[in-house]
């Protein structure tokens, strides 16, 4: 009985213990990243005490991988293993946390060549949709460990491995720890880890169980210091509540009048700190004994009321507001004062940069459709697209396939607006989860085997225009809610759905035959009425052009009470000096140089008498620029019409054309980076307006970097207008009878079909984009990839955005800002005219670019940034005992 009592209370004691360790690391994520399944999925590591679970759970791609036998002796064991991913371009753990709680976030990173190939990788960590740091293995050749403490702004977070070349990402472990909020906090942006020190002459370190948040505190001591310990107790109860062994050590200066200092290196002049020293007095002062210092930044007085550390309690000190470096030579002192006795002393101290995660996430309204929906699509269609991991719809580049999204600015939360799984082998019924996407505005689930019928909450999504549910096996009727104006609806190819009310009311059909003998009658009579008032309108029209040259009746129809300013052929001599000085020449004649009233310089096109296509280009320009204003539109400063003299006098742009100043032809300079981006975004503003702003609105037809001029502060303007045509809003395209464009930039799904719409100016302006990112020519019969498209695709795959930018920007520009330009380039040249964004939402992805490029976020912030005048054992990981 007795023994069977003891064994019930040694159980109860087990238990009692397991218990208080799970609540000592309540809300703690510890992943062994590739633990093998043939093992237990969860652990207990035995040196620190911490559980460690499989992430088989958290992420749905990569391979298990594990370094060689001869390097585990040396590692615990959650760092033998790793996850690798040679597939697709980023892979993401998802992870549920608490919306606004504090978190540090750890991960380890080592390859100690587990492939057997020698290749150590470096590839890009992101949180979320935003860059995090780059893990550079070539150069940290015992590991990386990237540790920040940030706030997440849903209840889902989001770590990705992002290649950024040809080499395999991978992940050891993947560490969370809830921490208090009333710490470490900032005036804006997360902290990110440069180093937490404490002061013994020790080699070891500590972290959890010493640590209740598991931070890790590596030993660090100076020669010219002396230490100091005691073996008594010490109070560390405040916000920061570092590990009590911590604070039993001490350093001095050993020249008792010298102040105790460190010094560090910034590799970014730039970045923002936040310092945060801890202080106990474990010495056991005498009566006549003071110990009070002041402190110091590079030199500055950092407050002016001293520090004196409580007797075997703790203090901890820090800036409210983050500190530069200046020239990045950063140090802080402590300094006794004048009535101090004693040196000043440290226990222990962390110093954390500031790291902007600046891009929203989707927003949380749509958190839904990748969390849930694409759970319900995934499992409803058996779906595995790899490019579905992450955030949706940012960064651009790596926006999911088959989706857009609203990107309007880097501080607002996307939403999702086009959804296209279109030819995705889909079967069964439309998947309901769809409706969570309350701002779609297309829906494309084209030739599919979907079944069942249309469903009735489809015609409740109040954003959506565009469904194409053609080529299914769909059957039923069309509800009521999808019959409404405004609704682009696509249903051919479903042979058993019924599209008209014949189907759905068949008591009408006994009506039917009267009904369309009547409209059939109707008609009939209607169509001749039309034909003769067409013939007759002809024959008034053939007689008129009798009396009058066709030319000289379009020309006086276009000048017809304009208020521009009209001027004579004999002031077209004065103002060109004779016609002296020729700029360029095109179909519709030359292109001279001019000045009006003696002061403005202007550009003069003579129409030539021998054209007959330049002719139609000038006739076309004169309606158009006579009507238009706009700021990146080159403006008329009058025109010509005097019997067969016709000219358009222009503003001059002394910088001539875009295409000059990418290839430096003529002497002209090689713009930078940040102003191409400029240029770009004036262009797509130019060409917003001409399809939103003008009345009808209008295709250019004709986007090259030779059409789009700069003034002499850089400022871009379209130019060229005689390929522009109108076209009627709501329209999906316009037949054209002329193919018109410029080979290389022509739109291919036009130039096929012939019918024009907006898109073609966007596939144009997708190219122009490509130039200027690459500096490749458009069309290069020396090479395979004989179009721009082609061989930035082949470049593309590479992964190395560095092969692809132009040669001439000497890699100055932010990385980020390149690839988010260049997918923006990729998707406006997309084959489909339907994959294209609008001019709308161009313009917002170049102002991402721009922002993205002036900000210069610095990425690198692993532990090599620990690049310090002090030698700090810099070991990334804890040994095994």
């Amino acid at each position: 009985m007795e023994s069977s009592l003891v064994l019930f209370v040694v159980l109860i004691s087990l238990a009692i213990i397991h218990i208080v360790q799970a609540q000592d690391q309540l809300g703690f994520i510890s992943l062994d990243c590739g633990l093998p399944a043939s093992e237990p999925s969860r652990y207990k590591e035995t040196y620190t005490g911490l559980w460690f679970s499989s992430d088989r759970e958290f992420i749905q791609s990569g391979k298990t991988g594990r370094i060689k036998k001869n390097q585990e002796k040396k590692l615990l064991k959650p760092y033998t293993t790793l996850r690798y991913f040679p597939d697709g371009i980023r892979n993401c753990y998802n992870l549920t946390v608490e919306k606004g709680r504090k978190y540090l976030i750890r991960a380890y990173f080592f390859y100690e060549n587990y492939d057997g190939l020698n290749i150590n990788p470096k590839f890009d960590l992101y949180l979320g949709p935003n860059p995090w740091t780059t893990i550079d293995l070539q150069k940290q050749v015992n590991g990386a460990r990237p540790e920040i403490l940030h706030i997440p702004t849903s209840n889902s977070l989001q770590i990705c491995l992002v290649k950024n070349g040809t080499t395999t990402p991978l992940i050891s472990t993947l560490e969370l720890r809830p921490m208090g909020n009333d710490s470490y906090n900032t005036e804006s942006g997360s902290l990110s880890l440069f180093f937490s020190k404490y002061i013994n002459r020790s080699a070891s370190f500590l972290r959890y169980p010493n640590d209740v948040y598991d931070r890790i505190w590596d030993a660090y001591f100076q020669t010219e210091w002396t230490q100091i310990s005691t073996a008594l107790e010490v109070n560390n109860s405040n916000n920061y509540d570092p590990p009590k062994d911590a604070l039993k050590s001490a350093a001095k200066p050993t020249n008792a009048s010298a102040p105790l200092t460190i010094k560090w290196k910034s590799i970014n002049p730039n970045d923002n700190y936040y310092v945060y020293r801890h202080f106990s007095e474990i010495q056991e002062l005498q009566a006549n004994e003071t110990r009070e210092f002041i402190m110091l930044w590079n030199g500055e007085v950092m407050s002016p009321d001293p520090i004196i550390p409580p007797k075997l309690g703790m203090t901890t000190i820090f800036s409210k507001s983050p500190r530069t470096c200046d020239g990045g030579e950063c140090s802080f002192q402590l300094t006794r004062t004048k009535r101090s006795t004693l040196p000043p002393l440290l226990n222990a101290f962390e110093l954390y940069s500031v790291i902007q995660f600046p891009q929203s996430e989707t927003d949380e309204r749509d958190g839904m459709f990748y969390v849930v929906a694409i759970k319900d699509i995934e499992a409803t269609y058996g779906l595995s697209i790899i490019s579905w991991q992450g955030d949706p719809c940012v960064p651009l580049r790596l926006m999911w396939e088959g989706l857009n999204c609203s990107n309007t600015d880097i501080s607002t939360p996307p939403r999702i607006t086009t959804l296209n799984l279109s030819s995705s082998g889909l079967t069964g019924t439309i998947a309901a989860a769809i409706q969570n996407l309350s701002k779609l505005e297309r829906l494309d689930l084209s030739n599919n085997s979907l079944t069942g019928e249309v469903p009735e909450f489809l015609g409740n999504m109040k954003s959506l225009s565009v469904i194409n549910l053609s080529g299914n096996n769909i059957n039923g009727s069309i509800p009521q809610a999808l019959q409404k104006k405004g609704l682009e609806l696509s249903l051919e190819g479903n042979p058993r759905l019924c599209v008209s009310d014949s189907c759905i009311k068949p008591h009408k059909k006994k009506v039917l035959v009267p009904i369309v003998a009547s409209v059939a009658s109707a008609a009939i009579v209607i169509a001749v009425l039309i034909l003769f008032l067409v013939l007759r309108k002809k024959r008034s029209t053939i007689v008129e052009g009798l009396h009058q040259s066709p030319r000289t009746s379009t020309v006086n129809v276009t000048f017809a009470d304009k208020k521009s300013k009209r001027f004579t052929y004999s002031d077209l001599i004065k103002m060109t000096n004779n016609f002296q000085s020729v700029l360029g020449k095109g179909g519709f004649g030359m292109v001279y140089h001019g000045t009006v009233n003696g002061s403005e310089q202007v550009a003069v096109k003579v129409l030539s008498r021998s054209s007959t296509q330049g002719y139609k280009e000038f006739k076309a320009e004169v309606d158009l620029l006579l009507r238009v204003h706009h700021t990146n539109l080159v403006s008329l400063v009058g025109y010509c019409y005097e019997g067969d003299h016709l000219a358009l006098i222009y503003e001059f742009l002394p910088n001539g054309d875009l295409k000059q100043h990418l290839s430096g032809k003529g002497g002209r300079s090689i713009i930078n980076w940040s102003t191409r981006l400029r240029i770009a975004l004036e262009a797509a503003l130019g060409l917003e307006y001409l399809h939103i702003g003008c009345i009808p609105p209008m295709v250019h037809r004709d986007i090259k970097t030779a059409n789009i001029l700069l003034d002499e502060n850089f400022k871009a303007k379209l130019a060229d207008f005689g390929l522009s045509r109108s076209f009627q809003v709501g329209d999906k395209s316009q037949d054209s009878t002329v193919i018109a464009g410029t080979r290389g930039y022509l739109d291919p799904e036009y130039n096929h079909s012939g019918r024009l719409n907006e898109k073609s100016d966007v596939y144009s302006f997708g190219i122009v984009l490509l130039e200027m990112i690459t500096n490749q020519p458009v069309i290069n019969r020396a090479s395979e990839n004989s179009h721009i498209t082609q061989w930035v695709g082949f470049k593309v795959n590479r992964g190395d955005i560095v092969e692809i930018m132009d040669p001439n920007l000497c890699k100055d520009y932010d990385s980020n800002s390149a690839w988010r330009a260049l997918e923006l380039a990729m998707s406006c040249a997309n084959p489909s005219s339907s994959k294209r964004p609008f001019m709308s939402q161009v313009i917002n992805d170049l102002k991402e670019c721009i922002v993205c490029e002036n900000s210069r976020i610095s990425k690198n912030r692993g532990l090599e940034s620990e690049e310090m005048n002090i030698s700090f054992d810099t070991s990334v990981v804890p040994m095994a005992r």
